[in-house]
């Protein structure tokens, strides 16, 4: 599906304050090749239209905390609205569960987990399983390092998506 009312300008700031966080006016407009008023107003109107959803900091969590991460594909009994509605108002309200994909095929769900302990990873899949949820079965895989996490490069994806 075809993405309308981006230009070139409106892509560079996304790509920055995706690359760099929240940046001075200064800062972006350098970066963008802009002179700073034209370019925070550019800036505004992304956000309210949407194209920006927040700003994080992506934290050394391995440096503050021993953590145990795990990684659980989930298939459900029934492919009903209310059982996969369900199952979404569970995850979304369980801070250990750090990422939720729908996915299609095989599995369901693919879930990214932090917790401190395997012992309380294993008190959220009991609270999980007991919940009612109509899970047939799950997998776990637990995360031994991290070898690569980002986010997808806008410029390039959407040279991609022209070809």
């Amino acid at each position: 599906m075809k993405k309308q009312g981006l230009d070139a300008t409106d892509i560079r700031i996304l790509s920055a304050v995706q690359q760099h966080g929240q940046l001075s006016k200064t800062r972006l407009a350098e970066l963008v090749n802009l002179s700073p008023t034209p370019c925070w107003a550019r800036l505004d109107r992304l956000k309210a239209a949407g194209y920006i959803r927040g700003y994080h900091a992506e934290l050394a969590l391995e440096r503050i905390i021993d953590f145990t991460q795990v990684i659980v594909t989930v298939s459900l009994t029934h492919h009903r609205k209310a059982d996969f509605d369900r199952f979404e108002t569970f995850v979304k309200s369980r801070d250990e569960v750090t990422e939720c994909i729908a996915t299609g095929g095989g599995m369901d769900y693919v879930l990214k987990t932090a917790t401190p302990s395997l012992a309380i990873f294993q008190t959220l899949m009991d609270e999980m399983l007991a919940a009612d949820l109509a899970i047939d079965r799950y997998m776990t895989y637990f995360a031994t390092r991290q070898v690569k996490t980002g986010r997808p490069n806008l410029s390039k994806l959407l040279a991609q998506s022209r070809q």
